[in-house]
């Protein structure tokens, strides 16, 4: 595990979005800021949680419809992103040219973080919501509520992604 810093510097990013493209963000900064010594608190919310929830960490999908950033990449016109098997088809398309950058598949990418010396927090709220327990979540996962994380927070760097 590395050393965490010395308190000098503080990454918090609050994850609300669960799809695999959104995934990559957070992992990618937490493990960049642990890299320099940044010490990381990754707060998952709402569809966030699906990062960190052992049943769906390794099948998160690419949204083909609704996402108009996305379809000049796969050249997929939105109307096309709606028929059955095609936001498979993006994510699998997604996952490849992710794995060409040496960018681990994401279940992976998260035990690194977390290795690295990364905290990471489910939502109370969001997973009474979504009728997720502690065990739902990966193992060193903690569960706090908004307040927990905002006193956690206090003088850091913040990220909502």
């Amino acid at each position: 595990m590395t050393e965490k810093s010395n308190g000098n510097r503080k990454l918090c990013i609050i994850t609300s979005k669960g799809s695999l493209d959104m995934a990559y963000i957070p992992l990618i900064l937490a493990n960049s800021a642990r890299m320099t010594g940044i010490d990381v608190e990754l707060f998952f919310t709402f569809w966030g949680l699906d990062v960190i929830t052992k049943k769906k960490m390794g099948g998160l999908n690419v949204a083909t419809v609704g996402n108009p950033s996305m379809h000049p990449w796969f050249h997929i016109p939105t109307l096309l992103g709606a028929i059955p098997g095609m936001s498979a088809a993006a994510s699998w398309m997604m996952r490849q040219e992710i794995g060409k950058l040496d960018f681990p598949p994401v279940p992976e990418f998260v035990q690194l973080v977390i290795d690295s010396g990364a905290n990471v927090y489910g939502c109370k709220m969001s997973m009474d919501m979504m009728k997720l327990t502690k065990d739902d979540l990966v193992d060193e996962a903690e569960v706090l509520g908004a307040m927990e994380f905002m006193e956690l927070s206090e003088g850091a760097q913040l990220l909502l992604v």
